[in-house]
Parts: structure tokens; C-alpha cells; sequence
């Protein structure tokens, strides 16, 4: 079925995609370290780890965290919108020698990545809060079609007002009414300059 835009919707795509293929042609990102946040490694590796299973990470940059998760057991699938991210992903995770999937495409269209699932964890470093506001209903619906029963997805966004236009930005308030059937279990203020956050939701288990 096609999709119709409008034009204001179509600028901010390509605005989002022109913003993103700068940072990673001049250098690195500010989201992409290249060093695995405490957040994530306290997750899989902390009191009460999770158990390996099927992730997928959104916007998975260069692929450090995607390296990390396979080196802990993870079945890993990546996405990532940027050729030039991707390629990099894909060159770090054979380096490490580990057996990671990167894709490159949109995280708010995952019908069209051959990515099923179903994912025990979502990892989202810095991806929803850039996505535009009319595509972050179709990213919701498409980590919850591929969620199994009490899945985990950590989330790492800005704030709104933590950069120059009118709409990026995340809130707690919003992943609640966008991600039906997931409870919003833990909100923690970043460390950063400007106002971010991680946000962990569960995805409602399966009735008995």
C-alpha cells in the first residue's frame, strides 16, 4: 500500500537522513563512542542479567553494541539508516569475529529488513528520539510485532528542546501513549549537558 507524505513530513525525513550522513562522513557522532554504556552492560552482564537470547538493536551505528551483545551470547540483528555506518558495523563485527546480522534501512519501516523476530530485547541508543513524529507510530508497531511475551527494550533518548528544531526529542509521556501493551517501568535522567534520558519498557506477557 502506498504511503502518502505530506511535505512538511517528507522534508523531515530527508532532513533526519541529510543530518545523520554528516555526522558520520565528518567524524563520530556524539551518540556513536564507540565505548558500550554502563546502562546496556548492567543489563547483560549485572544482578539478575538477562539470559541470552534474540536482540535487535535500532540505529546500531559502527556497531559497538551490537559487538558487545553477540560476545555475550546475543543472537544479534542491527539496522541502521546510514550506508556508511553500516559498513562499519559490518567490518568492526567481522573483526571481532563475531556472528552479528546488519541491515541497513529504516527502523520505523522493518517489514521491508527481513527482521521477524520474535526479539527478547530491543536496544535503541539515540535512534526513536531523531525519528520523525509522524514515522514513531510505525516504529512502536514494528517492535511490537516482533516482541515476545515480557520483552525488554532499553531505550536511550534526548529531551525535548536538546537540539534546534521544533520536534525531536522524547518523553516519558509520549512512549506511554505510542507503545500499546508495553508498561514504561523505569525512567533515569542522563549525565549529558542537555536533557536525556533511559527509559526501559516491558512488553506485556502473553495471558495464561
Amino acid at each position: 500500500m502506498s504511503e502518502t507524505r505530506t511535505a512538511e513530513e517528507l522534508d523531515q525525513e530527508a532532513a533526519v537522513r541529510r543530518v545523520l550522513e554528516d555526522f558520520y562522513r565528518d567524524g563520530r557522532p556524539p551518540w556513536d563512542s564507540g565505548i558500550t554504556p554502563p546502562e546496556l552492560m548492567a543489563l547483560i552482564e549485572g544482578p539478575g542479567a538477562l539470559v541470552p537470547g534474540q536482540v535487535l538493536e535500532l540505529g546500531c551505528g559502527t556497531g559497538t553494541n551490537a559487538v558487545y551483545l553477540a560476545r555475550h551470547g546475543w543472537q544479534v540483528a542491527a539496522v541502521d539508516l546510514v550506508d556508511r555506518a553500516v559498513r562499519q558495523a559490518r567490518e568492526k563485527a567481522a573483526a571481532a569475529g563475531a556472528d552479528v546480522t546488519v541491515l541497513c534501512g529504516d527502523a520505523t519501516r522493518l517489514d521491508e529488513l527481513g527482521v521477524p523476530g520474535p526479539y527478547d530485547l530491543f536496544f535503541d541508543l539515540s535512534c526513536y528520539c531523531g525519528i520523525p513524529p509522524h514515522r514513531r507510530d510505525a516504529y512502536a508497531a514494528g517492535l511490537t510485532r516482533r516482541a515476545a511475551p515480557g520483552a525488554r527494550l532499553l531505550m536511550f533518548g534526548y529531551g525535548p528542546g536538546a537540539f534546534d528544531d521544533s520536534w525531536s526529542g522524547v518523553t516519558a509521556d509520549e512512549l506511554r501513549a505510542r507503545f500499546a501493551g508495553w508498561q514504561l517501568a523505569d525512567v533515569t535522567p542522563g549525565t549529558n549537558p542537555v536533557p536525556t534520558f533511559w527509559f526501559t519498557l516491558y512488553r506485556a506477557a502473553a495471558a495464561s
